[in-house]
């Protein structure tokens, strides 16, 4: 039974993101599933880089990071948009602008997500645990890894859904979503939905 946010029509901002996650310029970047773990990797580490960067202003007052922290800047942006492409916008488009399975598949991003974050938490914990036993200062820690850890929990439903997108599918297997009528016909977004049915195990 769909949900009230679900049953809502498509505004004109649904269509036109739609159509931005489904544009096919850049297809080719995310093609292959060799591509997309590449583009996932490459992400991660940007994402290193930039939350490193940033402490070093804010805690260490490096002010040469913030000229680091801009250089990640885009290709930190461009990296984020081919792991957007490679699931068509799963995580970004709102829920009524998916299909039934779209919306299946993005609870199940979420549910392995939250999964993989309970791991990190528990690593967390372990080292701070083991800190405290050794009588270890740990007090200049506390805000930096308060950081990474809301930057990985902030990003880990993009990193999980773009290592269990799965190829294109073919023509005989394209589907859109629902969309209303407008004057010359259906207005819906162009392109087909994306199969996501990859599996990663915390």
């Amino acid at each position: 039974m769909k949900t009230a946010a679900e049953q809502r029509p498509l505004t004109s901002y649904d269509r036109r993101m739609y159509r931005l996650m489904n544009r096919e310029e850049g297809a080719a970047l995310h093609a292959t599933a060799a591509r997309r773990r590449a583009a996932v990797v490459a992400h991660i580490a940007l994402t290193a880089l930039s939350a490193t960067a940033w402490l070093c202003v804010v805690v260490g007052d490096q002010r040469w990071a913030v000229f680091a922290l801009l250089g990640l800047l885009l290709p930190w942006c461009f990296a984020t948009g081919v792991i957007n492409g490679s699931t068509r916008g799963l995580l970004d488009l709102r829920v009524r602008a998916l299909d039934e399975r779209q919306r299946a598949e993005r609870d199940r991003v979420a549910a392995r997500a939250r999964g993989l974050m309970l791991w990190v938490l528990l690593a967390a914990a372990v080292g701070a645990g083991a800190a405290a036993w050794q009588d270890l200062d740990t007090g200049g820690l506390l805000f930096p890894v308060l950081f990474v850890l809301f930057v990985t929990h902030w990003l880990m439903p993009l990193w999980v859904a773009g290592l269990t997108a799965r190829d294109e599918p073919g023509p005989e297997d394209h589907e859109g979503p629902e969309a209303p009528e407008g004057p010359e016909g259906p207005e819906g977004p162009e392109g087909p939905a994306r199969d996501y049915a990859g599996d990663i195990t915390p």
